[in-house]
């Protein structure tokens, strides 16, 4: 495969200089065109580059299908090479791109996890309330859910940026950006009794004073407090494994949409940059509707 050096080669320059990619996007188009190579090695294939034709890399897509591989990575290996005919074009290497009319696979999109409201309830209500951090875990589970935050955000929380007079909480999201979110009665109940039963009463640790949640030592609580705390709620209950703490923002954002929320505002209260993150919602609603329909409808 000699032939190949050169135009690899000038493939990874071009990456580096040109689109300045980074170190592991560059090696992952540079795996993709090696798979490519492997083929062309197990075919008997001595095509240079130049020569390669749509037949062979249907042939190519075929084999890797083959391999076992799942749709994803077909669909990235495929990226790659494209990538690496855009350059050939680009150059004037080639004068025909043999990826143009090849289609990847379908990757079918993956509809997150969530919970039904019986669920929910179910696994708050497992909280034994007659420990000392009983009110706080639940208080947690409370305003993970009413306000569908991502864990960073759960755990940084701050007492100066609750609003609980006009039922609002500030959030920091990704990228430093604040956002205001409503929070539930629910929630903002189980919040005072859990300031009133427990923290109040804390020793709290120098430069910790403004977090909501704390652990027994008075700081701030871990990303992995949370993961432990639903992780030994599920296996009381005896449901899935799978759930996490992201679930319950999937199960916020999926209850909201079912309800008939505008799409936009849940885009907000998740702090999604794009509504078309947010538009996944709108396919668990119609598998909902869908089964609905098909366990209530007299003529299913």
């Amino acid at each position: 495969m000699n032939a190949w050096t050169g135009y690899l080669k000038g493939f990874k320059s071009y990456l580096q200089l040109e689109r300045s990619l980074s170190a592991n996007t560059l090696e992952a188009y540079l795996h993709d065109l090696e798979k490519l190579l492997q083929f062309l090695e197990v075919t008997g294939n001595k095509s240079a580059p130049e020569q390669i034709t749509f037949e062979t890399l249907q042939e190519f897509l075929r084999w890797v299908n083959e391999l076992g591989m799942t749709a994803r990575t077909q669909a990235r290996i495929l990226s790659g090479i494209k990538a690496f005919y855009k350059y050939l074009l680009v150059e004037n290497m080639v004068q025909d791109d043999p990826t143009e009319l090849i289609e990847g696979p379908r990757i079918g999109q993956k509809l997150p996890d969530f919970l039904t409201v019986e669920e929910v309830n179910q696994l708050i209500d497992a909280i034994d309330r007659s420990k000392p951090e009983g009110e706080r875990n639940r208080a947690l589970l409370e305003t993970l859910y009413s306000c569908g935050l991502r864990v960073s955000e759960l755990v940084s929380l701050k007492l100066s940026l609750l609003y609980g007079d006009v039922g609002f909480v500030k959030v920091t999201g990704k990228g430093n950006k604040e956002r205001l979110i409503p929070i539930g009665q629910s929630a903002l109940k189980q919040l005072n009794f859990y300031f009133e039963s427990y923290r109040n009463h804390m020793q709290i640790a120098k430069g910790h004073e403004d977090f909501i949640f704390l652990n027994r030592r008075g700081k701030k609580l871990s990303r992995v407090m949370i993961f432990t705390i639903i992780k030994d709620l599920v296996r009381q209950t005896g449901m899935r494994p799978t759930i996490s703490p992201h679930t319950f923002r999937h199960s916020f954002a999926t209850h909201l949409v079912e309800g008939g929320a505008d799409l936009r505002a849940v885009q907000e209260m998740l702090g999604h940059s794009s509504i078309i993150t947010t538009e996944i919602y709108t396919h668990l609603d119609k598998d909902f509707l869908r089964s609905e329909i098909l366990q209530y409808h007299p003529r299913k």
